[in-house]
């Protein structure tokens, strides 16, 4: 399919957003389709959907990234982002709503509203972006599209107004009552044909009649008037409010529809046309010029503005990166300016993506979706312009990754790819981190556990490492709460030389300090010049650790006595009598485990307050205070790193996807006895084996 040329009043970008299982790819797929962009119909159940084109994804039967695909629609030329609506890969759905100008939210129709489409109506929301809602799979078994437009309204508010009402439900779903113009329409034969609007849907007409009147007639004054006086307003009339009102987020539209029998999709594709935005109603977009001065450009302007909203590492052809035109028109085989990074890009073969077949484009205009391959610098949230603007837009923000494994080769040709796979990895996955601990492990965060298992599936298939996760080691310490003055002696006879070195050594607690070394030799009991043995010997064993292998820190080493030989003493001979004075010390002067505190923020709805207080308790989590922000819940708590690794998942599933959190280290705290106890007899059993 060859694209032609339209001016910006004919081109329209939608993303499709919703929680998982809505039916947005089979919506998307179908569009397409009916506009001949693809060959065939694809299917998501049986792995042939071609916006369902990475191998995760025809092997779990859902979407797992974002995919764009691009059609003609009489004389407009129509993109579509499909996001998955699974919570693990909310990114996607983040760069699809920085790609687009309007949203679709999908719903499924025999379903209540579920957290991936509340989460994606907040993303909609914060950045204005016009919207209506699908509900979708009408004609699937426990279908009631009347009770889900009821759950819209009652999640979203009022302004969520019927545009459509379904005639029928399940198998018995056959068409749409158009509450605009009063008309019904009935799916036969592959087409939609006028009907008589059913007589016992009459009453339900007027009062959904009334609902999409008293949303729409605030977008204008004069027929808000008529609304308040109860006159009648035309048909023209709330068509005009209409496509006002979405316009400028004022409402937001529902209509019903069947993507996997076809019905309602041409009156869907009427919808986005008649009113959704086009691009020259979007902005102005503002952006940072040179000298940190603020910018704003129309999507009508000359000047070059692109927002890269996604990229792709692909083993073959590089790196693919997903732009959008915001302003002016992006030309293959030019040089650019990456107004973020500050450095020229030059621009290859451009493209138009259906999915994951492409078509060369030979320019991209304002308004227009498209992608690029081999770029050396740019990445995700990057601008391009010239050189002569300097502009960048600002960031793209993503959520925090909050669940951790351990990551480790699975082999020794493995642990040669990794380093470069992770770093070509980490292009692709803007909630991804990889990040050393404090205990030295190779740290993997990510949003889930199944985020966790596709970036370890393309990992091993996109660039041939294979790695195995694992829960990370805490970073637990020790330290000492008593007082003990003890005596290290190292001696050793050889044939010539041997080895001497004798001290006494005070250990005390230094509780914040770190380690502190110091002596109060007098009478040069032991020479200066094997002091810095002493310390080397105190150091590395506090290092080590004494009585788990975990560091030791928080304590005060003095030198205040010892001997020394002539011949036999030198400073390695020092280093293991200080050595071996620290760890009879440390198990004298009431040693302890410490762990790691978070203070951690958990942002939960109401109703799920209970459930979370009790799941911290039993995470020994101490509540410290409660507030209430942006109509959630907010707990401010203490709880032990070791009872966080899973937190992520279990969270989401307490609060059935809508609980998120945050947490960073606090303080270090005792170890509970009987805890301690397992976690000292496991770490000297792991030290056995490895064999320290």
């Amino acid at each position: 399919m060859t694209l032609k040329s339209h001016d910006l009043a004919h081109i329209r970008s939608v993303v499709l957003a919703g929680h998982a299982g809505g039916g947005k790819t089979t919506l998307a797929e179908q569009l397409l389709f009916r506009a001949g962009a693809i060959p065939r119909l694809g299917r998501v159940d049986d792995g042939t959907a071609h916006l369902d084109y990475e191998p995760e994804e025809q092997k779990q039967h859902r979407s797992l990234s974002l995919a764009v695909g691009t059609f003609e629609h009489g004389e407009h030329e129509i993109t579509v982002v499909d996001t998955p609506g699974y919570p693990d890969f909310v990114a996607e759905m983040i760069q699809g709503f920085h790609a687009a100008d309007a949203a679709l939210f999908v719903m499924d129709a025999s379903g209540a509203v579920e957290a991936g489409l509340e989460n994606a109506v907040k993303v909609g929301r914060s950045t204005r972006t016009a919207a209506c809602f699908v509900i979708n799979k009408c004609d699937r078994e426990n279908a009631n599209p009347s009770a889900a437009l009821d759950a819209l309204r009652a999640a979203f508010g009022n302004k969520v107004a019927p545009l459509h009402i379904a005639i029928g439900a399940a198998d018995t779903f056959s068409g749409y009552v158009d509450l605009v113009h009063r008309k019904a329409y009935k799916f036969e034969g592959g087409q939609e044909v006028e009907i008589p609007v059913p007589a016992d849907l009459a009453d339900e007409v007027a009062m959904r009649r009334d609902q999409l009147l008293e949303a729409a007639a605030e977008a204008d004054d004069a027929v808000f008037e008529k609304y308040l006086g109860e006159e009648e307003i035309s048909d023209a009339e709330l068509d005009a409010c209409l496509h006002k009102g979405v316009r400028e987020s004022i409402l937001a539209p529902v209509l019903v529809a069947s993507a996997n029998k076809g019905i309602g999709l041409g009156a869907l594709l009427d919808a986005i046309v008649r009113y959704l935005p086009s691009p020259e109603e979007e902005g102005p977009f503002t952006a940072t010029g040179k000298a940190g001065k603020e910018v704003a450009l129309e999507a009508t302007g000359e000047q070059l503005l692109v927002r890269v909203f996604k990229t792709a590492a692909d083993p073959f052809v590089g790196r693919l990166t997903y732009l959008r035109v915001l302003s002016g028109t992006l030309k293959s085989q030019t040089s650019v300016y990456n107004g973020t990074k500050g450095e020229d890009e030059r621009i290859g073969q451009l493209l138009y993506l259906h999915g994951k077949e492409q078509e060369p484009a030979g320019e991209l205009r304002s308004g227009e979706i498209g992608a690029i391959a081999k770029l050396g610098v740019t990445a995700t949230g990057d601008t391009l312009t010239t050189r002569e603007a300097g502009l960048a837009l600002g960031a793209i923000e993503f959520p925090e990754p909050t669940l951790q494994v351990a990551i480790d080769p699975v082999s020794k040709a493995d642990l040669d790819k990794m380093g470069p796979a992770l770093q070509r990895m980490l292009e692709e996955e803007p909630t991804a981190r990889v990040e050393r601990s404090a205990t030295g492990e190779q740290i993997l965060r990510a949003v889930g556990e199944a985020h966790v298992a596709v970036i370890c599936d393309r990992l091993k298939r996109k660039f041939g490492a294979a790695i195995a996760t694992r829960t990370p080691t805490v970073a637990y310490r020790e330290t000492i709460r008593g007082k003990a003055q003890v005596h290290g002696r190292y001696k050793k006879q050889t044939g010539g030389h041997g080895m001497f070195g004798d001290v006494w050594i005070e250990l005390e607690p230094n509780p914040g300090a770190g380690v502190e070394f110091a002596e109060r030799v007098v009478g040069g009991s032991v020479p200066k010049g094997f002091f810095p043995g002493i310390e080397k010997g105190i150091r590395e064993t506090a290092a080590e650790g004494v009585l788990a292998g975990f560091p030791l820190d928080d304590f005060k080493a003095t030198l205040y006595d010892g001997s020394f030989h002539p011949v036999d003493s030198n400073e390695l001979s020092f280093k293991l009598a200080a050595s071996m004075a620290l760890k009879d010390g440390v198990m004298q002067s009431k040693p302890v485990l410490l762990e790691p505190i978070m203070a951690v923020e958990i942002r939960v709805p109401e109703q799920y307050m209970g459930e979370v207080n009790r799941d911290l308790n039993g995470r020994r989590g101490r509540v410290l205070g409660m507030d209430t922000a942006d109509g959630m819940q907010v707990i401010s708590a203490h709880v032990p790193q070791a009872e966080l690794f899973s937190y992520a998942t279990e969270l989401r599933s307490l609060t059935g996807g809508r609980g998120t959190f945050s947490a960073v280290l606090d303080h270090y705290e005792d170890v509970p006895g009987n805890l301690a106890e397992k976690i000292i007899e496991a770490s000297k059993k792991d030290r056995k084996e490895e064999g320290h």
